[in-house]
């Protein structure tokens, strides 16, 4: 964990604090910090980062908009950290580009749980060689593909960006076609803790997904919705 770099944009020092003790208990030693968005940039340009921890509320404009533009640095994870915790603010925060979003007050050792679950995951903080034995290289619906090692998504032959997190719950439903999962499950399976309570996390990414691979988001062909159940992935139009 020593190589992962973490971004803390909060303009509350006891809460950067708070942050900086438990995430160096837990191991995590190259940690960076922000008290506004014109800092944010300047640490991210000199330091890059892995994961942004970064608060809605700044001195000189919001997350929401700073957002975006830490997203030309490497695609960092991006966590939001807020007091705004209204579905319209989670659904801005998700749509504004951010992976994943906790409300305060939190507990420091769910974040440090919620990073070392990504890590897991790979793809981030680690230099280590990937072995092309264990890859499949891609997952072809026709309409979509999906290159795992590659990390890329194609519609119509045609590169289509896709976020992290958005990647890695498409990449899980291209692994497990046909099944359907609960909103729960998704979360712990990607996100990689317990997803109770999580249900607009999921929501939100199901749809940045349709987005990407439906014709029409609205009628999903591919990525159906199971009432009552939850959501499963298809090669052909079926319900």
């Amino acid at each position: 964990m020593d190589n992962t770099r973490i971004l803390i944009v909060d303009d509350e020092p006891s809460i950067v604090k708070m942050l900086q003790m438990v995430l160096r208990k837990e191991g995590f030693n190259r940690i960076y910090t922000a008290a506004s968005c014109k800092e944010a940039l300047r640490e991210i340009a000199a330091h890059g980062a892995d994961f942004v921890l970064l608060d809605v509320m700044l001195p000189d404009g919001t997350g929401f908009d700073l957002c975006p533009q830490l997203r030309a640095y490497g695609s960092p994870h991006i966590l939001f950290l807020t007091a705004k915790a209204s579905d319209l603010d989670v659904l801005t925060g998700f749509a504004m580009g951010g992976d994943d979003y906790v409300t305060k007050p939190f507990n420091p050792l769910e974040i440090a749980a919620r990073i070392k679950a990504r890590l897991r995951r790979g793809g981030i903080g680690t230099n280590a060689a990937v072995s092309p034995a264990v890859i499949r290289s891609s997952w072809d619906f026709g309409r979509f593909r999906v290159d795992e090692a590659a990390g890329e998504l194609t519609v119509l032959g045609e590169p289509v960006p896709c976020p992290a997190q958005v990647f890695q719950l498409l990449l899980y439903f291209c692994k497990h076609p046909g099944v359907v999962f609960s909103k729960s499950q998704l979360y712990e399976a990607v996100w990689g803790i317990d997803g109770m309570g999580e249900d607009n996390t999921v929501m939100v990414h199901i749809r940045r997904i349709r987005e990407r691979i439906e014709e029409d988001p609205s009628n999903p062909q591919y990525l159906l919705t199971v009432r009552g159940l939850g959501y499963k992935l298809v090669k052909e139009s079926g319900r």
